[in-house]
């Protein structure tokens, strides 16, 4: 099959859910744009009409609102924002409306949103646009919280969320929107709640998700180098939770590495690493975590490269586990911040 990036897999997928649904609606800032956020809802407009497809002001808190009253008068939104930072100014309406309706109105009601929020770093956007801020809707009951990962998982799980019943924040990492990946000849609605095992393997499980799910692909082809067979489970779905999965791997390897683009206070890591602890007894190792550290994200370029983390973090973490006395050297010629020389950011 021909290999398409994944930006243009959400689109098809998108294109899709309002092809078999005429409930289905598309806004945001941008959607309409040239560049039609990152290439995700080019030609949308052009093909659906701008009854269905249409850009809008620039309040964050009243288009959640208009999603809202949309989805309860048998509309399916799609509300797209080019950055999780900007999503922030409509939290009151995303966790005190959209979550919590179904529940006050005794499942009589259901919202059926999907909020599409683009996250994730690149040189030149500092503390204010690159947050990776998963753990905090995942604490909030109500919501579905899905982390695109892989082009070859996306579209069934933006399709899944767009027609699940409740409301879906769906987290896209930049870097990810020009991995190649194949558009699915059908389309599942069923894939919420289901981690994905990439790759078997019997030593240790590397559990993962958004961008560093990559990362640890890389990671377990060095890893084979020194004979250990590294285990990749994708979270995927954040809320709710495939702890089976996860378990079942553990009981396997008996060893586990958490790898998250956040830092893991409170974190969608600790709280991995806290459920393994709690349900597999004899762990050959404590679990470790690769994350952020505890403080805002660096715009400049020489505090970047000390900031994030990789495959090369992630297999000297791996080889101290099993003390290989050994480290791998980062490559100097790879800026830390720029994924690709396709990347020309900082937008």
């Amino acid at each position: 099959m021909t290999k398409i990036p994944m930006s243009e897999i959400i689109n098809k997928t998108i294109s899709r859910a309002m092809h078999d649904s005429n409930k289905v609606i598309c806004f945001g800032l941008g959607v309409t744009d040239p560049k039609g956020v990152f290439g995700t809802t080019l030609n949308l407009k052009k093909k659906y009409g701008s009854a269905r497809v249409f850009d809008v002001p620039a309040s964050e808190n009243a288009l959640t609102g208009f999603a809202i009253g949309a989805s309860l008068n048998s509309s399916i939104p799609i509300l797209t924002h080019q950055r999780l930072d900007f999503a922030l100014l409509s939290l009151d309406q995303i966790i005190n409306g959209a979550a919590k309706w179904l529940y006050m109105f005794g499942g009589e009601l259901n919202v059926p949103i999907t909020i599409r929020m683009i996250i994730g770093r690149g040189w030149g956007q500092g503390p204010t646009h690159s947050q990776n801020l998963q753990s905090v809707f995942s604490h909030i009951p109500g919501l579905k919280v899905v982390s695109a990962s892989t082009p070859d998982n996306v579209a069934n799980l933006l399709y899944s969320s767009i027609f699940d019943p409740n409301p879906v924040i769906f987290l896209e990492h930049r870097w990810l929107h020009n991995s190649m990946g194949t558009f699915p000849k059908e389309l599942k609605n069923n894939e919420l709640g289901k981690c994905k095992v990439l790759k078997k393997g019997k030593d240790i499980t590397l559990i993962s998700l958004s961008y560093m799910t990559l990362e640890c692909v890389e990671a377990a082809k060095i890893l084979k180098k020194f004979k250990i067979e590294a285990e990749i489970v994708d979270l995927r779905t954040i809320s709710p939770l495939d702890q089976k999965t996860i378990i079942n791997s553990l009981k396997k390897t008996r060893r586990a590495l958490v790898a998250d683009t956040s830092n893991n206070f409170c974190g969608i890591s600790s709280t991995v690493a806290s459920i393994i602890n709690q349900k597999i007894d004899n762990l050959k190792n404590k679990v470790e975590i690769v994350s952020l550290p505890f403080c805002p994200e660096p715009t400049s370029h020489q505090l970047v490269k000390h900031f994030y983390n990789d495959r090369y973090t992630i297999v000297n973490k791996v080889l101290k586990m099993f003390e290989i006395n050994h480290k791998i050297e980062r490559d100097k010629s790879i800026k830390p911040d720029v994924p690709g020389e396709w990347f020309k950011g900082p937008f």
